[in-house]
């Protein structure tokens, strides 16, 4: 873990014959972080995702926020909590707590906002027996109505993030992925959620079976030409609130898989369309950044984001992993 960026850096898990391997995309040092950073493992806020036009209006008034993707504000603009060092705020065994306050006005959102994030890590067995998980619990507090939305930016690749035939690691698009989703938001070319939500039967866009993401990924569907592959936010079947498993992700070469629980209503999976940089290419890595919707501040018909004083933003995600058979043996 590193306070700065609240970043999750490396994760060892246990492939299938006990080897321990990083599954998330990380950089080996300081420098890389401040200089090259794609929100690389780190907690992204005020609002994770986009907001159209960097700006909205709550209660009357109308806020500006910094812009950083072309005419929107993204994971909450160019000083957003992934650029902030986080204050330790306790451990305990195997958990520890980040916190950072975020100052009234900061990246143009209203109210002072303070922010703990508590990372929990829990193992159990070795190889196929095995079982490991990393839980996020995201809490929140302001003293002015605002919007919160806050998500981890881990990119994942169960294969190992270590290097690949061409100095990286190799692609995602042989991982198989199955979402509890039947529905997904359409994007405009800004990829800004044009307010539908969408079936995702008949399309690229259904994983509610297993699914090998290379499978339809250069399909030519408007979608997927418009986001450069998958970067949209599929709506669960599921009410939000309660914590239940709403994805899976599984990687044939080394037999690990990876279930997500979450209480939030959504998750916005991204194939790494963008990643280009000396270590790590396109498609290098897969996001589930688990999550309210993209663009909500702006869309009273979507599940609010706004938070009030006294009242308390709580969010809670697991990622647990599991290793069975590698293909070769199966």
């Amino acid at each position: 873990m590193l306070t700065y960026g609240c970043v999750v850096q490396s994760l060892d898990v246990p492939d299938s014959r006990g080897r321990p391997g990083n599954v998330v995309l990380g950089l080996d040092t300081m420098d890389g972080y401040l200089t090259r950073s794609r929100f690389f493992g780190a907690v992204v806020g005020r609002y994770g995702n986009r907001i159209a036009d960097g700006r909205f209006t709550l209660e009357g008034r109308a806020y500006e926020l910094p812009r950083n993707n072309g005419s929107n504000s993204l994971h909450g603009g160019p000083e957003g909590f992934d650029k902030r060092v986080w204050r330790p705020a306790g451990t305990a065994g195997d958990r520890i707590s980040l916190a950072y306050r975020s100052a009234d006005g900061e990246a143009g959102y209203p109210g002072t906002l303070d922010a703990t994030v508590t990372y929990t890590v829990a193992g159990t067995g070795e190889g196929p027996e095995g079982e490991w998980s990393l839980r996020i619990d995201y809490r929140a507090v302001t003293d002015a109505p605002t919007h919160v939305n806050l998500t981890n930016h881990s990119y994942f690749n169960l294969a190992g993030a270590g290097p690949g035939p061409t100095g990286g690691p190799g692609t995602v698009h042989d991982h198989e992925v199955t979402l509890r989703a039947s529905r997904y938001l359409p994007v405009d070319d800004r990829l800004i959620p044009t307010g539908e939500l969408a079936p995702v039967a008949g399309t690229p866009f259904d994983f509610t079976a297993p699914r090998r993401i290379g499978d339809r990924l250069d399909d030519g569907h408007p979608q997927l030409k418009t986001a450069g592959g998958y970067d949209h936010c599929w709506v669960f079947d599921e009410p939000a609130g309660p914590l239940r498993p709403v994805a899976r992700v599984t990687e044939p070469g080394s037999g690990r898989a990876m279930e997500v629980l979450t209480t939030e209503p959504g998750v916005q999976f991204y194939s790494g369309n963008m990643l280009t940089d000396a270590v790590y290419g396109r498609g290098t890595g897969l996001c589930l950044e688990t999550e309210h919707f993209p663009d909500s501040p702006n869309r009273p018909e979507f599940p609010s984001t706004v938070l009030r004083p006294g009242e308390a933003y709580s969010s809670t995600t697991v990622y647990r992993f599991t290793a069975g058979a590698p293909a070769g043996d199966r």
